[in-house]
């Protein structure tokens, strides 16, 4: 039995104008022309941090989500509070080498060459309903990639769960296939 914890009066009243106020914003970061947005000072605000994983956990309430994939590295501060929340289990998807034990992994196009994800190869049972989660939406190259990944192991991709989505990127028309959902937009 899952019991659906109600956010508590300091958090009932924030909206996601509230959340993006906790975001910093670095101009020319990590290049001239890049404007960053530091998610550390959202994370660190505890109401803030939790109406984020309240807010990305109740899309998939009721969708019977059996493990949460998370992309290092921040969907490793993500994937796991949304885990717990929705009563399923964690896997880490991690860069190749970073795993002990037998690992699968997909190898992924980038704009200017490759890049790899890995997962252990016992991580998903087929037929499992797995939700994936990270901090950003950009391109989509990377959750794309990590979706294949537990494709591979015969996962049920219940859906891609972002914090933040970069909608100039068109990182989601990259997604069509899959359920997306992105709790902040920023269109610049």
């Amino acid at each position: 039995m899952i019991t659906v914890i109600t956010l508590s009066q300091e958090l009932s009243g924030m909206n996601v104008e509230d959340l993006k106020k906790l975001i910093r914003e670095i101009p020319d970061y990590p290049k001239p022309g890049i404007l960053f947005y530091d998610i550390t000072t959202l994370i660190k605000d505890r109401a803030g941090f939790a109406r984020v994983v309240d807010s990305m956990t109740a899309p998939y309430l009721g969708m019977n989500v059996e493990l949460v994939l998370g992309m290092e590295a921040r969907g490793f501060i993500f994937g796991p509070a949304i885990a717990y929340r929705l009563n399923a289990g964690f896997i880490p998807v991690r860069k190749p080498n970073k795993l002990p034990g037998e690992t699968v992994s997909y190898t992924y196009s980038l704009e200017y060459g490759t890049d790899s994800l890995e997962i252990h190869k016992d991580a998903i049972k087929p037929g499992q309903r797995v939700l994936i989660v990270d901090d950003l939406l950009a391109t989509g190259g990377t959750a794309e990639a990590a979706a294949k990944l537990a494709e591979k192991l015969g996962a049920k991709i219940c859906g891609l769960n972002f914090l933040v989505e970069l909608d100039f990127l068109n990182g989601r028309k990259r997604l069509a296939p899959y359920n997306v959902f992105s709790l902040l937009h920023y269109d610049k």
